[in-house]
């Protein structure tokens, strides 16, 4: 049963110009809100496992059903909207929340507390990946936690999938997006290309695709050895990727391994598929994947970066955008190129994943620990920083047993 305010007011939000329904029973100073959004927020930080959809029910659990900041309608609008931007979307929600709350100061106290949990625990798990992480002990736990990252993807790609694959033209436009990923086309021009082509496609024009020829000049290639890249190279990379990257935070990782990887040399895939194994058993949101890739590369100055970076396009979208928002929402060719960068990067998601099997599932126990982390997925809802334990546990077992039986 829904719970309503008792004393309804509406609020005229200061930041983004509108008014939104909130309970007035009690009137509080602007420095108190500050306080309360940033000790919700450090604490949905905190607790926040799970991923997205889990830091959204949080989120309503905390600021509409409990703390009563806006009706259930308002929150069901601003989640809508945090689809239409790039950028991590429970992290993008957490600062409209915070905007709405306590104004200005608000927008940045909520986003700076939400990612700041998440961030200093992967910076220990970072920490100790490079000091310990030649221990075999570490690479046993790793072996049993990659084949659970693969299934949690494929998993994800499902999920998604259902709601993104609309028809024959969202259908091509992920099809187009995975070829041409295979083929070593840039993934931003990619995104912004598939995506365009659906908008075009579902605003009923005839459905085509225009490449230019220079795109064939746009494949990689590895670059083995290369040079650790400046602290100034860092930011920026990281920056591209909080600017361009729609839907899941998963999509984050084809970017990753196309740029860093195969590109610029600069991570190697098994570092790669280590740093998202951490950003799995870690709360907060999966982009703070950033910060442990960021240490890996230059320390803690370059893990500070790499956070900063990805997530400042995000407080300036959401600073920027949100009064056209509403508006854009209710445009059908606006609607459409989201569909498009949705499926784009399922697509791209898709070819991560094939190339990233070949090193997480490297013999039969491997396979065969996926195997059962994907029947888990499918059957139960045991939440995933539990498959990731025991995927720990269970390829220490295996080595162990292996190295010692």
């Amino acid at each position: 049963m829904e719970t309503r305010p008792r004393n309804v007011e509406m609020y005229s939000d200061p930041v983004f110009g509108q008014s939104f329904a909130v309970d007035g029973s009690a009137t509080v100073s602007e420095r108190s809100r500050i306080a309360e959004v940033a000790a919700v927020f450090l604490k949905l930080g905190t607790i926040g496992f799970g991923g997205p959809a889990a830091h959204v029910a949080l989120m309503e659990a905390e600021v509409v059903r409990r703390r009563r900041w806006l009706d259930r309608q308002a929150f069901l609008d601003l989640l809508g909207v945090v689809n239409l931007i790039p950028g991590p979307n429970s992290t993008e929600l957490a600062l409209y929340l915070g905007g709405i709350r306590a104004g200005w100061p608000g927008l940045f106290v909520a986003g700076a507390a939400f990612i700041l949990p998440a961030m200093l625990l992967v910076l220990a798990f970072a920490w100790v990946y490079v000091r310990f992480g030649a221990r075999p002990e570490i690479d046993w736990a790793l072996y049993g936690v990659k084949p659970v990252v693969i299934a949690l993807v494929i998993r994800v790609i499902g999920d998604l999938g259902t709601v993104a694959v609309k028809g024959p033209v969202t259908f091509a436009g992920g099809a187009l997006a995975l070829a041409l990923s295979l083929w070593g086309v840039d993934p931003v021009l990619l995104l912004f290309a598939v995506a365009t082509a659906v908008a075009f496609g579902e605003a009923g024009s005839r459905f085509r695709i225009i490449l230019p020829p220079l795109l064939g000049g746009l494949t990689v290639a590895p670059v083995p050895g290369a040079a650790a890249p400046g602290l100034t190279a860092i930011f920026l990379v990281f920056l591209k990727y909080g600017a361009v990257i729609f839907g899941s935070g998963y999509t984050l990782l084809a970017f990753l391994e196309a740029d860093l990887v195969h590109r610029f040399g600069w991570v190697t895939q098994r570092e790669l598929l280590d740093a998202i194994a951490i950003g799995q058993f870690t709360p907060g949101p999966l982009f703070t994947t950033a910060t442990f890739i960021g240490y890996l590369l230059a320390g803690v100055p370059g893990a500070l970066l790499a956070t900063a970076g990805i997530f400042l396009p995000s407080f300036v979208l959401v600073a920027a955008t949100r009064p056209i928002l509403p508006r854009l929402r209710r445009s059908r060719v606006a609607a459409a190129f989201l569909d498009g960068a949705n499926v784009a990067s399922l697509g791209l998601l898709v070819m991560v994943v094939l190339e990233l099997a070949s090193e997480a599932l490297t013999d039969a126990p491997a396979m065969a620990i996926g195997a059962a982390a994907m029947t888990a997925l499918w059957l139960t809802r045991i939440h995933p920083g539990w498959l990731v334990a025991i995927g720990a546990i269970i390829g220490v077992l295996a080595r162990a047993l292996e190295t010692f039986g």
